[in-house]
């Protein structure tokens, strides 16, 4: 698994890549990992709790696939190691380092801004990951502050197509890394992440809220979250605001 040299398909526009390798496995086409594609230019990209945009020239939108094996850890635990692949890429790139940090589950954001996103999504023995980079364009969402790496600054000309063969490099060794000790993942990813302790405001997908401090990450990849109480609760989904 994950062996070889990445191989990178682009296509100049789709609806979704995600949906794209989603429907190549359902065809029963050999999908491998170390496939990627990736899109100049998608027209329905997906994000989490069914978002959906149109992605301009210039981002990066990409997917790729891991294999579930039976030895695997859960496989809900694999988003801290995409998490962190697209977080040392962004770190190989941009000149101030000081100012990326990532965001449970899945958002790497620089000074509070969002500036990549992750979605994955299963179907059988694969998972599908999604990544977008906002390489150029700082797409507006509501309620939220974006970022590019064009307005972060970078070391050299941001492009999309030299950030993919960057991340694909570094993608591998994080999917092996997990495999092997998915603990060790998520310990590097709360290094990264919330301070212990740091007042969180969760939306469910049910509308509902729920407040309390970051506690850590359980076993299964469920964040921990300390109640007003004493008392801790998993959270599974849903969208976290600092406060």
């Amino acid at each position: 698994m994950l062996h070889g040299e990445p191989v990178i398909e682009t296509l100049a526009k789709t609806g979704s890549t995600n949906s794209d390798l989603l429907t190549r496995i359902s065809r029963g086409e050999e999908v491998g990992e170390g496939f990627w594609l990736r899109a100049e230019r998608q027209s329905s990209g997906r994000g989490r709790l069914g978002r959906q945009w149109e992605g301009e020239k210039g981002n990066l939108y990409c997917s790729t696939v891991v294999r579930v094996l039976p030895s695997d850890p859960p496989p809900q635990t694999l988003t801290y190691a995409v998490s962190l692949s697209v977080f040392e890429t962004l770190q190989d790139l941009i000149a101030d380092k000081s100012g990326l940090s990532l965001k449970w589950p899945n958002d790497v954001l620089f000074e509070g801004a969002k500036v990549a996103g992750i979605l994955l999504e299963r179907q059988g023995d694969t998972i599908v990951a999604g990544i977008g980079v906002n390489i150029v364009h700082a797409p507006q969402i509501a309620g939220r502050k974006t970022v590019s790496l064009r307005e972060i600054g970078t070391l050299e000309e941001p492009n999309a197509s030299v950030f993919i063969e960057k991340l694909a490099q570094n993608f591998a060794p994080r999917v092996s890394e997990w495999r092997s000790d998915p603990r060790a993942v998520m310990r590097e990813w709360q290094t990264r992440s919330h301070e212990p302790g740091a007042p969180l405001l969760v939306s469910n997908p049910d509308g509902s809220r729920q407040a309390g401090n970051f506690a850590g990450l359980e076993n299964d990849g469920a964040l921990r979250l300390r109640m007003p109480d004493g008392s801790f609760t998993r959270v599974y989904a849903g969208d976290v605001t600092p406060v």
